[in-house]
């Protein structure tokens, strides 16, 4: 357990909304061990760590464990409460949920990083933080010594989009595509490894990028087992997209959110999983084609 200064639990009282629960406050929560997990809605790494802070949540609970989801949001289009409703209901979160629009929380813990998860004692210290994927065990075992029970970890498993990266094949970084962060940008006739590339007509703004004509579409050379990309529709009805990988429909190797000739719906703003390979992991290349304007492009991801 790392040692912490004597640092009280901030309050949570920034928050513009909760989800699953009435505002927690300090009354509520006396007497109770804490976790406070930082999360966006889009991140990746979220993804993979919310199958173990859900199970923690269920075992622990009886033990007087009180898990809090912050939802602080990364991108533009994660203010949108419905599509937070959307993100607990698909994770099936039952723990509550603070909506951190106005990063009043955030900026309350003074925290930097998706995700981040601290361990509060019963008097409302923080004993223990941890920020990005990994360490479960460890983070389970403070749990464990902070409720004052033992027993073996908890089994996870995760699937789909919370699948566990495939660290030892992983060669790919995540990629931002708006200007502000965007990197590896390349052309589409010549495409080395880790980049991408757009064909068509599109607007390249702070964030992401946004298809002006249809027909358009994103090219990426990468090395992974996942492929996903963070997409939204912006407004209107949603926009058809097919994806290709390597010149040809992905099989039966197709990611969640594409059937297995390719052909996907985007709706609202989400991470779409768009590959996910059973075979030999190997370098390919991703195509996605979008058949109405008006999708915008956020980053890429992989695992």
């Amino acid at each position: 357990m790392s040692v912490f200064a004597r640092v009280h639990m901030p309050s949570l009282g920034g928050a513009t909304e909760w989800l699953n629960f009435e505002p927690l406050g300090p009354a509520e929560l006396r007497g109770h061990v804490v976790v406070v997990n930082f999360w966006t809605l889009t991140c990746i790494n979220w993804l993979r760590q919310e199958p173990y802070v859900r199970a923690w949540s269920q075992a622990y609970r009886d033990d007087g464990l009180v898990v809090i989801g912050v939802h602080t949001p990364e991108f533009s289009f994660e203010h949108d409460i419905d599509g937070v409703r959307r993100a607990t209901k698909e994770r099936a979160i039952d723990y509550p949920v603070a909506v951190d629009n106005d990063y009043e929380v955030w900026s309350a813990f003074d925290n930097h990083f998706w995700p981040a998860l601290y361990f509060v004692d019963a008097d409302g210290i923080i004993r223990d933080a941890h920020f990005g994927e990994g360490r479960y065990e460890e983070s389970e075992r403070v749990i464990q010594r902070l409720l004052d029970v033992e027993r073996e970890p908890v089994s996870v498993e995760g699937r789909g989009v919370e699948a566990e990266a495939d660290w030892d094949q992983l060669r790919t970084p995540e990629t931002y595509l708006g200007n502000l962060r965007s990197e590896r940008f390349g052309s589409p006739d010549r495409l080395p490894l880790n980049h991408w590339a757009l064909a068509g007509e599109w607007t390249i703004g702070r964030e992401s990028v946004v298809l002006d004509q249809a027909g358009g579409s994103i090219a990426y050379r990468f090395h992974a087992r996942d492929a996903h990309l963070v997409l939204s529709r912006g407004v209107g009805e949603p926009i058809s997209f097919r994806v290709v990988l390597d010149g040809h429909a992905p099989g039966p190797s197709h990611g969640v959110d594409v059937d297995e000739d390719g052909n996907g719906l985007l709706g609202d703003g989400r991470m779409y999983q768009l590959v996910r390979e059973h075979d030999a992991v190997r370098e390919r290349t991703l195509e996605i084609t979008f058949l109405e304007p008006g999708a915008e492009a956020y980053a890429f991801t992989f695992g």
